[in-house]
């Protein structure tokens, strides 16, 4: 009886606080979730049999690989991250810990900091409090509109909380600005940098952040990738996202301003001394790479010039290299695919198609890799009858074209011979572009547009590798605008052959790659585009997205077409519309 009685105390007490019963059950079971993932993302690391080598190093956040005989390798990871490559840094932010606001990491302890979004107030971002104390700067007025408020800024000023001031503007590409903008072209809030949904992957939170790059403990739009103006990370549920930066650009100085910057200082007027933050000039108009000895990449350990893996039969007189990407700027504390730097992916292209004998603009629908100046590698199954075909490569958003961009009608799709689609797989899944241009010359090699080099061997199970596209994400099934990226493992033919993945649908110019326990995979629109492997130094194509069962699925890795097995044919291929 005292057994019910005390069932019935409980049950009534659910009904009564349920608000506070969720909230607390919400917390809990955030956390565990989280544990159960790291316990499932080590033993499903285990099952992929990894193997690789330890250059270059795959251990995050300062670990030390060590060789485990021929093709294993250990990563001696230091306090406080663990994992398999060191990828785990400590949960110092757990959900519902800052309540209405974003939890930032810190390097002094307790290695973290509540960030309240008005009117939500400090320390846990728990309790508001509507105009009391006034949100607005530069003598803003608050204005109370129900359970928010709005800011009714003095003539000139403008942003949410009036903190954008009437001289406002970036130079160029904005790599100098230091403005007070925090909000994206279509009104999110910008996250600081330092927030954990940007440094929980792959960036130890108890070093400094503050940069050269004008990052820090600030949520201000910034352009420390070299891109084509100044953006930020904001987010949207628990789903890190970027965009551009509701920011104008400076007007452009007079005739009479420039001939007065551009005469030579004489003997007797010192030159004007240029303002602290201004952009080097170096960086302000991208030129094409010198082919010298003196001016080609070294490779990082040896300090010579790498040896790319040679395109064999296919020409490449036209591009002095391949595998050579020169990203305008490194953003190493950047992981999971969010933010591609101008550079990082030369030779991904975008496969566009419109209706034969039409006006109608042309639209993505696949990805692509360049592999010579007038040819493409593509998937098979993206190449459409009764369709122009044209490709777009040397830029990373979709709605925009600028002076990185090249765009080139395709004047003829090969389609492998063999190419065969069923219900359960695609096979022979590969095409070659061949782009209209003149002379033999097609796309023009500069910082943005480079080739990728065909692979002549194999490589290792369990090797880090990167995909990249414009496809589908979990925020739109249509695609992505902005060129995204993701790092997979090549995962064991004999694994992913195993009746619960893939069985024997998988034939032998087909590979895994991706993680079994889902998350990270390539998706619709993607298809064509590359999968390229570090090896000698150089970026090899060693795959190309073809099919998978759905989309980051648990057990269902991506499908990508094997480029090695199909070498021999895409040079005679080259060769026979050569002639």
């Amino acid at each position: 009886m005292n057994l019910k009685l005390l069932f019935i105390c409980l049950f009534l007490a659910v009904l009564l606080a349920p608000a506070e019963v969720y909230f607390f059950f919400a917390i809990l079971k955030g956390e565990n979730d989280n544990d159960e993932e790291d316990e499932n993302s080590e033993w499903l690391f285990d099952i992929q049999e990894p193997e690789g080598l330890c250059h270059p190093n795959p251990c995050h956040n300062g670990g030390e690989c060590r060789e485990k005989g021929k093709r294993k390798f250990k990563c001696d990871c230091p306090d406080p991250f663990k994992g398999k490559r060191c990828e785990k840094g400590p949960k110092i932010c757990k959900r519902g810990k800052c309540g209405r606001g974003e939890c930032v990491l810190t390097s002094a302890p307790p290695f973290y900091e509540c960030k309240c979004k008005l009117p939500f107030l400090p320390p846990d971002c728990k309790h508001y409090s509507l105009c009391n104390p006034n949100p607005c700067k530069n003598g803003g007025q608050c204005i109370q509109d129900g359970n928010d408020f709005d800011c009714q800024c003095s003539q000139g000023y403008r942003g949410r909380f009036c903190n954008v001031e009437p001289n406002d503007c970036f130079v160029d590409d904005g790599e100098s600005y230091r403005g007070n903008v925090s909000e994206t072209e279509n009104g999110d809030e910008c996250l600081y940098w330092n927030s954990h949904f940007i440094l929980e992957r792959g960036v130890d939170p108890f070093n400094t952040f503050e940069d050269p790059d004008g990052l820090g403990h600030h949520n201000l739009c910034r352009n420390p990738d070299g891109d084509i103006m100044p953006w930020c990370f904001f987010r949207r549920g628990r789903k890190l996202l970027w965009d551009y930066c509701d920011v104008t650009e400076c007007p452009e100085p007079t005739s009479q301003e420039k001939t007065t910057k551009t005469n030579p200082p004489t003997d007797d007027v010192p030159p004007e001394p240029k303002p602290t933050d201004a952009k080097p000039s170096t960086t302000n108009t991208p030129t094409k790479p010198e082919t010298t000895e003196a001016t080609k990449p070294t490779d990082a350990t040896t300090g010579a010039p790498p040896t790319p893996t040679p395109n064999t039969t296919v020409s490449q007189e036209e591009f002095a290299t391949c595998g050579q990407p020169q990203p305008k700027k490194s953003m190493a504390r950047i992981y999971g695919g969010l933010k591609v730097p101008p550079g990082e992916i030369p030779w991904q292209v975008s496969l566009q198609v419109r209706p034969s004998q039409t006006s109608q603009p042309f639209s993505h629908i696949c990805g692509g890799v360049l592999i010579a100046s007038c040819w493409v590698l593509t998937a098979g199954h993206c190449i459409e009858k009764n369709k122009d075909m044209q490709v777009l490569m040397g830029s990373l958003s979709l709605n925009s074209e600028d002076s990185m961009t090249q765009t080139l009608d395709v004047e003829r799709a090969i389609i492998h011979e063999n190419y065969r689609e069923t219900p359960i797989a695609v096979y022979n899944d590969i095409a070659l572009l061949k782009l209209r241009g003149n002379n033999g010359v097609c796309a023009n090699e500069t910082q943005f547009v480079k080739t990728a080099c065909l692979p002549n061997s194999q490589l290792p199970d369990g090797m880090e590798c990167r995909i990249s596209g414009w496809g589908a994400t979990e925020q739109s099934d249509y695609g992505s605008n902005h060129l995204l990226e993701a790092n997979v493992l090549l995962i064991n033919q004999e694994k992913c052959s195993e009746r619960n993945i893939y069985g024997s649908a998988l034939a032998q110019n087909m590979f895994c790659a991706g993680y079994l326990q889902g998350g990270v995979d390539s998706c619709q629109g993607d298809s064509g585009g590359p999968l390229t492997c570090q090896e000698s130094g150089a970026h090899v194509i060693y795959g190309l997205v073809s099919w998978g069962d759905q989309c980051g699925k648990k057990f269902k890795p991506g499908v990508y077409t094997r480029v090695t097995e199909f070498v021999d044919w895409i040079n005679a291929k080259i060769q026979q519309t050569s002639r």
